[in-house]
């Protein structure tokens, strides 16, 4: 069976993170984004762990569910380095255990611990308990592996299980480095919010026996991930290099030589698109053979947002959301599957940007520094990449 999961989310627990980050509303806007299976997110907090019993029915092997929604016990850790770490764990005893084993001064009290223990001293840890682990969005320059280390192995010592992209890079970015070629690639949405713009925005579709952690490992040690799905990476807020307080984009030559400062005072941040140039193997991508389809796509509702000029939160946006939901069912269907002649007869003005996102037909204002890139369905699909911009004016 073909599931959409989304493994890397967090709950209310984490700092930044909605309140309303709770499974009860988690379960339903995760059925209305398509998807059939959830990390919990923040599965080493005592008391979102409690919440967790609580809110869903125990389905068996590790599976946590609500509604008809079925959720995984993950979280994420930031480690030595200011790394971070996304584990998946087997079930409520285990991950109990494990918070307890973790020395962490807030691991009460936020979400996302923070511990001392460099990567290889986590995948040890949590190998002993059957976990599987790897690096969550990994080349991000604040908290990802690479910003830290050339060589996934020189962080873990040995193979972790997978490796997370992030949201501002790809398979065909990270299939520039020969290192990853035997690893399977997650896209998973990070959320912090349970708006169905946040979560799943980026997920993975696994052939599944049954929907158990032991076919979800089995899935990932066997690299059964049968496509990702996520934004196109120069819409991710890291994807160029730019300063963090400006968001200038700046050709990164220029920002090492000015000890990465901008102008206007602010720190400039390393891009994932130039940190992956300079670990890279290859000029071109090269795909093992089971390395499954990246489909690019963006949320419906900042779709329609672009289209229409106005918040993702409106009642204008929101109100073409639902009905495109209620035509097509889930918000997945309304992206991938369902005909743009029946998506235009609900709204004509959306339905030619998923056509042209379907088609790769866009331009992308790329993002960096913090800050997210933007579309436009204004030029044809060989236009559509934009160059890097170099900045020498301020310096």
């Amino acid at each position: 069976m073909l599931v959409n999961a989304d493994f890397h989310v967090h709950s209310c627990f984490s700092s930044a993170s909605s309140k309303d980050m709770l499974i009860e509303n988690m379960a339903p806007k995760s059925k209305l984004k398509g998807l059939q299976l959830l990390g919990t997110g923040d599965a080493f907090h005592p008391g979102w762990l409690n919440i967790i019993e609580e809110s869903t029915i125990y389905s068996g092997d590790g599976i946590y569910t609500a509604g008809d929604v079925d959720f995984v016990l993950t979280t994420e850790v930031e480690g030595k380095n200011r790394i971070h770490h996304l584990i998946i764990i087997p079930n409520i005893e285990i991950a109990r255990e494990l918070s307890r084993k973790l020395v962490s001064k807030n691991k009460n009290t936020d979400g996302r611990p923070r511990t001392r223990y460099a990567g290889a001293e986590l995948l040890e840890m949590v190998k002993e308990y059957d976990c599987l682990i790897g690096p969550a969005h990994a080349f991000t320059p604040w908290t990802g592996m690479y910003k830290s280390y050339d060589s996934i192995y020189d962080c873990y010592g040995k193979k972790p299980d997978f490796v997370e992209l992030g949201l501002s890079a790809d398979t065909d970015m990270a299939d520039t480095v020969s290192e990853l070629k035997d690893f399977p690639f997650m896209s998973n949405s990070d959320a912090h919010s349970p708006w169905p713009h946040r979560l799943g925005r980026e997920f993975n579709v696994l052939e599944l026996k049954d929907i158990s952690y032991s076919s979800i490992k089995h899935a990932i040690k066997h690299r059964e991930i049968k496509a990702n799905y996520g934004l196109l990476p120069n819409l991710g807020k890291y994807h160029m290099t730019a300063c963090t307080k400006c968001y200038k984009i700046i050709d990164p030559d220029i920002a090492r030589e000015n000890k990465m400062r901008c102008s206007c005072g602010g720190i400039i941040k390393k891009g994932v698109d130039f940190r992956i140039s300079e670990i890279a193997d290859y000029a071109e991508p090269r795909h093992p053979n089971f390395r499954p389809e990246y489909v690019h796509l963006m949320p419906l509702a900042e779709l329609i947002s672009t289209v229409y000029d106005k918040g993702v939160t409106t009642k204008t946006v929101q109100g073409i959301w639902q009905k495109l939901i209620d035509g097509f069912g889930n918000e997945i269907n309304v992206l991938i599957n369902s005909p743009i002649n029946e998506i235009e007869r609900i709204d004509s003005n959306v339905a030619p940007a998923i056509e042209a996102f379907r088609d790769k037909a866009i331009d992308v204002v790329p993002g960096g520094g913090g800050q997210y890139g933007h579309v436009s369905f204004d030029k044809p699909a060989e236009k559509r990449k934009v160059a890097k911009i170099t900045t020498l004016d301020n310096f």
